[in-house]
């Protein structure tokens, strides 16, 4: 397996070509769903994070669920 590593919002994110990433979209104080999954490509991952627009009380968040200690990579919350 090759590692990868990348920069994302100051923070060094390493992962492998089948490290599972998800887009989740949210809304209110309501539980985030999963909208898109990819699996190795973090650009990609970003890529459609990015692509989602939100406002009017949605949130969105990039998740890396193998990640113990952090996870989360990115969220972004409109607010109303």
């Amino acid at each position: 397996m090759q590692l990868h590593f990348k920069l994302l919002d100051g923070k060094r994110v390493v992962y492998g070509d089948e490290t599972e990433f998800l887009v989740q979209v949210g809304k209110g104080k309501g539980a985030y769903k999963t909208r898109y999954r990819i699996v190795g490509n973090l650009d990609q991952a970003v890529m459609y994070f990015s692509g989602i627009n939100v406002g009017k009380g949605y949130k969105k968040r990039l998740m890396m669920p193998s990640c113990r200690y952090a996870p989360m990579l990115a969220r972004q919350i409109s607010h109303e």
